[in-house]
């Protein structure tokens, strides 16, 4: 299975950088992938959803740690390419 598209949805809130949907094949997507930027670098966070009694349960997840590793760099470099130019007034920033 190959990661054939990401789309980055910035929202920085503490250490939430933004969110990802990830298709897989053309034929799969899954959404909702939280990308955060923690004291060790970046790290991506399985689609999760609350229940009714508070509990959550991920929704999403690869069950190698092969497909891990593609999604979380696939995912960390599509955020790097979209955030790699920030334009401030008067100021273009690196």
């Amino acid at each position: 299975m190959q990661i054939t598209d990401v789309k980055i949805y910035r929202r920085v809130q503490g250490t939430l950088r933004g969110y990802a949907d990830v298709t897989f094949d053309d034929c799969l997507s899954i959404r909702e992938f939280k990308l955060l930027r923690t004291a060790t670098g970046y790290r991506v966070c399985m689609p999760e959803v609350k229940k009714q009694d508070g509990k959550v349960r991920r929704v999403a997840y690869p069950t190698d740690d092969k497909m891990l590793k593609a999604i979380e760099d696939t995912v960390i470099a599509e955020y790097k390419k979209v955030t790699r130019w920030t334009v401030a007034p008067g100021v273009l920033r690196y």
